[in-house]
């Protein structure tokens, strides 16, 4: 069993070096990012965290979201990934930091959501990650797990087969999330997208 030091060098070393073409290997995902934000149902003044920013590219529309009265917080592991998203321009649209998901810089219950794109698959310890996640947002806010593709597409891409322990399938991340204070509310696994929706409980 790695520690968890060793998981979170593996996802830097893995970021770090996709960081520098990972948005022109995936330039028409911006529309999939807006959809899944808008189905996040934001108010104006709204806190939103975007978990694993990456290259920021969920940035904007959360912006859009929330108005200028509400406050975006980018937090990502990789130096590489939040250099990239300064120069797109995305920290003009929220507050770029590094920080580790697993371990939160905020106050408990300060945020009213969580957006992670492509986040689950590199929690180090989901349940208690999930837990942590759960911890900074108040009751009844909201968490989006997205990806700009469904299980079957990203695993043809990658050259392999869905299998039942996948933890984004339904069966598994149900339990799991309610295990960690989250309430699943959505569960969209198509081609173009894959997104799931949870509340945060009382």
């Amino acid at each position: 069993m790695q520690n968890m030091s060793d998981d979170h060098t593996h996802v830097q070393e893995f970021f770090t070096a996709r960081a520098a073409d990972w948005d022109s290997r995936f330039p028409d995902d911006g529309p999939a990012y807006a959809a899944a934000v808008a189905d996040l149902a934001l108010r104006e003044g709204d806190r939103v965290l975007d978990a694993g920013c990456g290259t920021g590219r969920a940035l904007p529309p959360l912006r859009a979201a929330v108005g200028p009265s509400g406050v975006v917080v980018g937090a990502d592991l990789t130096p590489a990934m939040l250099e990239q998203a300064v120069r797109a321009g995305r920290d003009r649209d929220g507050r770029l930091m590094l920080a580790d998901v697993t371990a939160l810089p905020l106050r408990s219950q300060s945020l009213d959501a969580v957006f992670g794109a492509g986040l689950i698959s590199h929690l180090p310890d989901p349940a208690a990650n999930l837990r942590e996640l759960a911890r900074v947002v108040r009751p009844g806010g909201t968490l989006a797990l997205f990806h700009p593709i469904g299980r079957a597409a990203l695993a043809a891409r990658q050259g392999r087969r869905i299998t039942p322990d996948d933890l984004r399938a339904e069966p598994r991340l149900r339990p799991l999330l309610a295990a960690s204070g989250w309430r699943m509310t959505s569960y969209v696994d198509e081609d173009v997208r894959f997104l799931v929706l949870a509340v945060r409980e009382a």
